[in-house]
């Protein structure tokens, strides 16, 4: 019993944080004025849209007071494994910083 609660703290912690990156991504793409759910398109075009993605972009409170600096979504998006859409940011990064 003991062993199944900590996997399941553990699947829940990660589903926290992968929650808390998709909030952030969201807020990131606000404040540079992108679409959240077409940038994840450009990056995964194969894929089915994004359910989570979609839940918090129509629940989300937003975070209208918190600048994410670029290098740290870059650095989020690629610690959740999200390397095709980091490159996808880095494309539009590179498309305003020039």
């Amino acid at each position: 019993m003991e062993f199944k609660s900590i996997e399941e703290q553990i699947i829940q912690k990660y589903k926290d944080d992968e929650n808390l990156m998709i909030r952030l991504f969201v807020q990131w793409c606000v404040n540079h004025q992108l679409n959240p759910q077409a940038l994840y398109q450009q990056a995964y075009p194969e894929q089915q849209p994004n359910s989570a993605l979609k839940e918090i972009m129509e629940n989300d409170d937003g975070f209208e007071e918190l600048h994410i600096d670029n290098e740290t979504m870059l650095d989020v998006l690629q610690l959740f494994g999200n390397d095709d859409l980091a490159f996808v940011v880095a494309d539009e990064i590179a498309k305003f910083t020039s």
